[in-house]
């Protein structure tokens, strides 16, 4: 298994909310894990919350990084109508080449608070 292209293929897979293709990244047992919001999940249950979540989602894997036998993203997805944009960094955790524990982060995509742009800090990334 090369892990970044698993984790390319996997990030591909849940922009395109594709159950079938999704079941296969996860072992039996899996554990998901969204500390944001304090949730955990089944595989099963992270693969319907991610197909059945409205709208129709875009995905680009800005980076991935190996650390031993886990790997760590760095994604966008946004809707495909540009109305909402988020980040997500990711940790996975691999047992026989698949999925055994997978802790993401999300965040909302925005503008700075008005506070520090009211202070003149920092700039722009893109």
């Amino acid at each position: 298994m090369d892990p970044k292209a698993f984790v390319t293929a996997f990030w591909r897979d849940v922009a395109a909310q594709d159950r079938q293709a999704l079941e296969a990244y996860f072992a039996p047992g899996a554990a998901v894990f969204w500390h944001n919001t304090n949730e955990r999940f089944s595989a099963e249950e992270y693969i319907r919350a991610n197909c059945e979540y409205p709208g129709e989602w875009r995905g680009e894997v800005e980076r991935v990084e190996l650390a031993g036998e886990a790997a760590i993203s760095v994604v966008r997805v946004w809707l495909a109508d540009d109305s909402a944009s988020f980040h997500a960094v990711s940790f996975f955790t691999f047992t026989g080449g698949v999925i055994s524990r997978l802790d993401e982060y999300w965040g909302d995509d925005g503008e700075a608070p008005e506070w520090r742009r009211k202070l003149g800090l920092g700039g722009a990334i893109r």
